[in-house]
C-alpha cells in the first residue's frame, strides 16, 4: 500500500452483509455421493398444525437424541441442515418450511431387498417421539444394471404392484428407476434404482435425491386434498345461503337490516375460510411445481413399455391437484360474490335512504310553509295589537292638547289610527328585513 495514501481507521466493507450467507446457501445441501450397491432410507416428519411456525429447537433436540446414540456431535443451535457419519450410515438432516427430513445412506446389498430392518438407524420408538407425524417414509434400493435389461422385469414383478408400477429410464439412460407409489405392510414406500456401470457417484446421488424429493413433495402437496373435501361441504352451505340472500335483495318487501346482518355473517365465514386455507393453497401450488420440476430433471424415457412418471401423475396425482385448485378458485369466487352482494345491498340502502330523505325534505318544506303563513298571520295581528295600544296611548297623551284646540278626542284618535298603523307596519317590515340579512350573512360564513 502506498504510504502517502490516507488510512481509514474503520474502512467500510465492500460486500453486502448477507453475501456469504447467500452464497453458502447454494452449497448447503449437496447431493450425496453413492456407490453401487447401496440402500437409502428416508423419513420426513411434519407437525399436524401450524408447522410453518413450529418451535424448531424441538426438531434439533430430536436430531440430537439420534446422533447422540452414535457418539456424533450435536447439531449447532438454529441449524438448518446437518450431516454426520453414524457407523456405516451417512446421515443427512434438513429442516424445511413445514417438515424435517432424515436420510440414511449405507453401502452394500442387503440379503433381503426392502427389508424393514434396513431402517435400523431410525428405530420405531425414536420415530414415535418425533415432534410431528411421519408424512413420507421410503426405502431406495440401488443395484447395478444387469447386462440384459430384461432381467429387471421379474424383479419388478416381485417388489411392486402391477397396477401402479412405474418404470422409467432416467438421465439419458444412466439408470432405471421403478416404484408403485404404494406403502408396504411395514409402512415404507419402495423405490428401486438400477444404475449403469459407467455412472459416477455424484450422478447416482442426484438420482436418489430427486426421487426422494419427488415423493416428499408429492405427499406434502396432497395434504391439501383432505382439507378441501371438508371445505367443499362448508362452501356448499354458504353458497346456498348466498344465493338465497341475493334473491331476497330483489324483493322490496325484505328488510335491508336483516339482509345486511346475514351478509356480514356470510362474509365473515368466507373470509375466515379463506384465511385458514390460504397458506395450504399456496403451499400446494409450490409443492406441485417442485414435483413437476423433479420429474423434468430426471429426463425420463419409457422403459419396456411401462408407464412413465408423467403418465402416472397425470392419471393419479393431477386430479387431486385440480380438485384443490378448483376449491381455491371457488372460494375466491364466493368471496367476490359476497363482496358484490354487499355493494348491491349498500346501493339498495342508499336508494331507500334517498327516498326517506326526499320524503323528509318534503315534510320539512310543508312545515316551513305553514310556519311562514303562521308568521305572517302573527305579524299582521301584531301590527293591529301594537297599533291599538299605540293609538290608545297617543289618544291619552294628546287629549289635553285636543281640548285646548276644541277638537274631539274621537276625531283625534281617528286621525292617529292610520298613521300609527302605517308606522308600525313599516317598522315590522324593517325589522324582518334586518333579520333576513343577518341570517344570510351567517349562512355565507358557514355559521349555520
Amino acid at each position: 500500500m502506498d504510504k502517502h495514501l490516507p488510512r481509514t481507521p474503520n474502512p467500510r466493507p465492500l460486500d453486502h452483509p448477507l453475501r456469504y450467507e447467500m452464497v453458502n446457501e447454494l452449497h448447503a445441501r449437496p447431493s450425496p455421493r453413492l456407490s453401487v450397491p447401496c440402500t437409502a432410507v428416508y423419513v420426513a416428519f411434519k407437525e399436524p398444525r401450524d408447522a410453518a411456525s413450529r418451535d424448531r429447537s424441538v426438531d434439533l433436540a430430536h436430531l440430537a437424541e439420534l446422533v447422540g446414540r452414535h457418539g456424533a456431535p450435536a447439531p449447532p443451535p438454529e441449524a438448518g441442515h446437518y450431516a454426520a457419519q453414524l457407523g456405516r450410515h451417512e446421515l443427512r438432516w434438513e429442516s424445511h418450511s413445514e417438515f424435517v427430513s432424515y436420510a440414511s445412506f449405507a453401502p452394500g446389498r442387503p440379503q433381503r431387498p426392502f427389508d424393514p430392518a434396513l431402517a435400523e438407524l431410525f428405530p420405531d420408538e425414536w420415530q414415535a417421539r418425533a415432534p410431528g407425524r411421519r408424512v413420507a417414509a421410503a426405502i431406495v434400493q440401488v443395484l447395478p444394471m444387469p447386462e440384459d435389461p430384461a432381467a429387471i422385469t421379474p424383479l419388478l414383478g416381485q417388489w411392486f404392484a402391477a397396477d401402479g408400477l412405474v418404470a422409467v429410464q432416467v438421465l439419458d439412460g444412466a439408470g432405471v428407476a421403478a416404484t408403485d407409489f404404494r406403502v408396504d405392510p411395514a409402512g415404507w414406500m419402495r423405490f428401486a434404482v438400477f444404475v449403469a456401470p459407467d455412472v459416477g457417484a455424484g450422478r447416482i446421488g442426484r438420482i436418489i435425491q430427486r426421487l426422494l424429493e419427488l415423493e416428499t413433495y408429492r405427499a406434502m402437496s396432497m395434504l391439501g386434498l383432505p382439507r378441501v373435501r371438508a371445505l367443499t361441504a362448508t362452501m356448499n352451505t354458504l353458497e346456498t345461503r348466498l344465493a338465497t340472500l341475493l334473491e331476497r335483495l330483489g324483493d322490496d318487501s325484505g328488510s335491508p337490516d336483516s339482509a345486511l346482518q346475514e351478509l356480514l355473517d356470510l362474509s365473515q365465514q368466507l373470509e375466515s375460510a379463506a384465511t385458514q386455507h390460504g397458506f395450504r393453497f399456496g403451499a400446494t401450488r409450490a409443492y406441485e411445481a417442485i414435483v413437476h420440476d423433479r420429474i423434468a430433471t430426471l429426463r425420463e424415457t419409457r422403459f419396456q413399455g411401462r408407464q412413465t412418471l408423467t403418465e402416472f401423475m397425470v392419471r393419479r396425482y393431477q386430479p387431486a391437484m385440480r380438485t384443490v385448485h378448483s376449491a381455491e378458485r371457488r372460494l375466491a369466487a364466493l368471496v367476490d360474490r359476497a363482496a358484490r352482494a354487499g355493494e348491491l345491498l349498500r346501493t339498495r340502502v342508499d336508494v331507500q335512504r334517498s327516498g326517506q330523505n326526499q320524503s323528509l325534505l318534503e315534510r320539512m318544506d310543508r312545515r316551513a310553509d305553514l310556519q311562514l303563513r303562521l308568521q305572517h298571520t302573527v305579524e299582521g295581528l301584531s301590527v293591529f295589537a301594537i297599533s291599538y295600544y299605540a293609538v290608545g296611548l297617543l289618544g291619552y297623551a294628546a287629549t289635553p292638547l285636543a281640548t285646548g284646540f276644541g277638537i274631539d278626542r274621537a276625531v283625534l284618535v281617528a286621525i292617529f289610527t292610520p298613521l300609527v298603523v302605517l308606522a308600525v307596519w313599516a317598522a315590522m317590515r324593517r325589522v324582518r328585513a334586518r333579520l333576513h340579512d343577518a341570517a344570510g350573512d351567517r349562512s355565507g360564513r358557514g355559521d349555520l
